[in-house]
């Protein structure tokens, strides 16, 4: 058997095939593609049919190298960015381009929504997590009010890998995970909070696809694309996720105490639960995952946007970023970098604006600033794991993935700032990974799997790479965890003045 795991994300779209008996990466293929150009500050959008495109072109180059194999292909797995806002007409046509995670456009709509329910501590009393400019609620209010003939035309609204689901499949229909990053669900109940849906409009009610277990398939692929791709027919499409949920599953964090890391464009720290990890204070999004459990989670916008912006300032190649940073001693000579440059959602500064403090002239030096960017991001996403240790909840392992785990500083960089080992796994594809484990899990359940099948596959597949194994210095991490004070307590400082 063979199983195919889709990823789609920000910059691109990653398709595996993987073995279903070795869980062998048989095959693997990308496309890349880009966001609208032109748009006002904080408006980040694309086209859903680029989406479609790029999995079509994918999946044929993964099949193209399995070749005959292909009639082997027994499920397939989709994972999306989270919180996108797709809306379709009656013909079932994208209206207009999604509005993505990373959209910060609807600062205005937060706020009608904190002032309707008793802010940010009545919304989380009502369903378990505040309403962020990157949530999808808040984009469908912004549609209504800034552009209502479009609104007027809405049918269906999606979120991006349940578009896609839709297009293999012909089904509508949200699973819990993805659905509660819209910020629409009652992540305690699983089920559409009335009173948000309600208030963003009435007939939203006719317009959301109806909510599924994340353990019960979509759907059987549609017979037109089976033929097309020569896969035969009853292949099973698996319910998919949001990018987070199937990086959790892909990297083997389905039981309490494994935490996942992720170093990417942004940057994510979650963790599995057995029951909903509410935040009082909202930091911590309490999310649903896509196995049955919970996923709290915390986002940083801003990881490798400022490491590759410094490379580029420098004209340093991966290597050469990494040597300046090494050359540069833990504390960066005494510059801290608050790493605001696309505003921030942990914590919540969507207007923010990046800092570089402490600078004398003798540290203002290139190894220096390229350790206080690299610091500075791993400190943000520290600040989340403080978060998650004062709600009770700390990790016994932590799994890197994301294009900085690839450095061997940063993965150190990271175990003394977050306190426990880490660790990256033998592959890096994490998502799609987790989309094949998810289809595979599915599959052999005939449909529909438990807690012990997805344990059972991750173990089957999921693989650590022990030469990349880091523990925490005792001194280096008393010293980051009081560079962490001083950058939350500047931060706090700078905005309470509206200076960020």
């Amino acid at each position: 058997m063979i199983f195919l795991g889709i990823d789609s994300g920000t910059q691109s779209t990653k398709t595996v095939a993987v073995d279903g008996d070795s869980g062998e990466l048989l095959a693997r293929a990308q496309a890349a593609y880009g966001l609208i150009e032109g748009l006002p500050a904080g408006h980040l959008e694309q086209d859903p049919q680029v989406w479609e495109a790029a999995m079509e072109e994918t999946v044929a180059s993964c099949l193209e190298q399995i070749g005959p194999r292909r009639t082997e292909v027994r499920g397939i797995g989709v994972s999306g960015q989270q919180h996108g806002l797709v809306v379709m007409d009656a013909g079932d046509s994208v209206i207009r381009p999604a509005k993505l995670w990373c959209d910060t456009s609807t600062v205005a709509q937060c706020s009608e929504y904190e002032a309707a329910f008793g802010g940010v501590e009545g919304l989380i009393r009502l369903a378990g997590n505040a309403i962020l400019p990157g949530y999808t609620a808040p984009k469908i209010l912004w549609l209504k009010q800034n552009e209502p003939d479009h609104f007027a035309r809405v049918r269906s609204v999606l979120l991006p890998h349940d578009f896609l689901n839709f297009r293999l499949t012909g089904v509508k229909r949200m699973e819990y995970g993805d659905a509660s990053g819209t910020g629409l669900l009652d992540v305690r109940r699983r089920e559409w909070c009335d009173a948000l849906v309600t208030f963003t409009d009435p007939r939203l009610w006719e317009c959301l696809p109806p909510l599924g277990d994340s353990r019960q398939a979509q759907g059987e692929l549609k017979p037109d694309l089976a033929a097309r791709w020569g896969v035969g027919n009853g292949v099973l499409v698996s319910a998919g996720g949001g990018d987070n949920m199937m990086g959790a599953i892909g990297t083997g964090n389905v039981a309490p105490g494994v935490f996942t890391v992720s170093l990417g464009t942004s940057g994510t720290v979650y963790a599995a639960a057995g029951e909903p990890v509410i935040d009082p204070r909202g930091e911590v999004a309490a999310f649903c995952d896509s196995t049955g459990h919970w996923l709290p989670l915390v986002c940083t916008m801003n990881v490798t946007v400022l490491t590759e912006q410094m490379r580029g300032l420098f004209g340093w190649d991966l290597e050469g970023f990494e040597a300046q940073a090494e050359s540069s001693a833990p504390g960066a000579g005494g510059l801290l970098f608050l790493p605001y440059l696309n505003g921030e959602r942990t914590p919540n500064l969507p207007e923010g604006c990046a800092v570089l403090h402490g600078m004398r002239s003798d540290n203002l030096t290139p190894g220096n600033l390229a350790r206080a960017a690299l610091e500075g991001v791993t400190l943000g996403l520290a600040y989340g794991m403080q978060r998650f240790r004062d709600l009770g909840v700390a990790p016994s392992e932590i799994r890197l993935t994301g294009g900085g785990s690839n450095s061997k500083l940063w993965r150190q960089v990271a175990a003394d700032a977050f306190g426990a080992e880490t660790v990256c796994l033998r592959t890096g594809e994490g998502a799609a990974l987790g989309a094949a484990l998810q289809a595979a899990a599915t599959c052999s359940g005939s449909g529909s799997f438990d807690e012990q099948g997805i344990l059972d596959w991750t173990k089957r597949w999921v693989e650590l790479d022990e030469s990349t194994r880091c523990a925490p210095d005792e001194d280096r991490r008393e010293a980051y965890a009081e560079m962490r004070r001083k950058q939350t307590k500047l931060t706090s400082d700078l905005h309470t003045a509206r200076w960020i």
